[in-house]
């Protein structure tokens, strides 16, 4: 079993077996631990799991996403990138604009009521539609605060000016590859009230040493089964497009957890996964003439070797 793989499956039964249930902001109950870290080595492959399918093409845009300072979900439908949609979908279900059915806590009764998960998904399709090809809609409706992007290329200070966190930290990587203070930190109190989903991955550091690159992530709230594979795949991706544009080998991905918890509904689709024997992991390729990671293209970032299990579907807590 690949060291990087078996890190994220005993997490899975670290908290399964030491975990304490407690209610939560969705209402559907987790069981929960509180502080948890696993290490990734990078040079072992690329820590995409495989006792399922995870969706890279998904990370990778979503990646990207934030990259550019996005916030808005059309980049990502545009990508048919879906794992946003539910948050910005909320606000306009429960906005004086909206003329639909009552979608009042869709996210729980479209697991249980067949009728209302077709008009669910019948509303979803038609606030996608919406989104793709009306700009006052995108606008208003596919915009979800102040979220990662923002806060990572266009930080507002008290002078009413921006910082541009993750530019800044690539130029003092490459000028000051010893500095303690290579971080990125996307948890603004400021900003938390008006974001669609305050950041659950709240901040990040570098490291430099032996001309190797590597990133800790400290994620204040980490949903295991759904989430954590995602944050996994990409912040390890982040490492490897600042290494290549700095000229540097990848290290480790250290992922820190605050609340590690899974959703109680999620838990027999854990006993599947937990049932698979691993396979071997993918490797990481980047192609293209870019030589900053703002330039690079999802169609830039390819896998290579990726043999999973298939997809575990589960539903997302909103």
């Amino acid at each position: 079993m690949s060291r990087n793989e078996n890190q994220y499956l005993q997490l899975l039964k670290h908290v399964l077996e030491h975990g304490t249930r407690k209610e939560d902001r969705t209402g559907t109950g987790t069981i929960s631990v509180f502080g948890y870290q696993m290490r990734f080595d990078l040079q072992e492959g690329f820590p995409l799991l495989t006792t399922k399918r995870v969706g890279f093409k998904t990370m990778a845009s979503e990646l990207l996403w934030f990259m550019k300072g996005d916030t808005n979900i059309r980049y990502l439908l545009q990508h048919k990138n879906n794992i946003w949609n539910e948050w910005a979908f909320k606000r306009w279900v429960e906005s004086d604009a909206y003329d639909g059915p009552d979608m009042t806590n869709f996210g729980l009764r479209s697991q249980t009521d067949e009728s209302f998960a077709l008009q669910y998904k019948e509303q979803m399709d038609r606030f996608k539609q919406l989104v793709l090809t009306d700009d006052a809609f995108a606008a208003q409706y596919g915009e979800l605060g102040d979220v990662y992007g923002k806060q990572w290329r266009a930080w507002r200070t008290t002078q009413g000016e921006t910082i541009d966190q993750l530019q800044d930290v690539i130029e003092t990587i490459k000028r000051n590859p010893d500095s303690r203070r290579l971080i990125v930190s996307a948890w603004n109190p400021e900003d938390v009230p008006t974001m669609a989903l305050p950041p659950c991955h709240t901040l990040f550091q570098f490291y430099v040493a032996d001309g190797k690159l590597s990133c800790q992530l400290y994620q204040r709230s980490a949903d295991i089964f759904l989430g954590i594979p995602f944050n996994i795949a990409s912040y390890a991706l982040l490492t490897h497009l600042i290494a290549h544009e700095c000229g540097l080998e990848v290290g480790e991905f250290v992922h820190t957890l605050g609340d590690a918890h899974i959703y109680v509904n999620h838990l027999e689709q854990i006993e599947e996964q937990l049932s698979r024997e691993p396979k071997a992991l993918p490797k990481l390729k980047l192609s293209g003439d870019w030589t900053s990671v703002f330039d690079a293209d999802v169609a830039n970032i390819t896998l290579e070797g990726y043999e999973p299990h298939p997809a575990i579907k589960a539903p997302v807590a909103v």
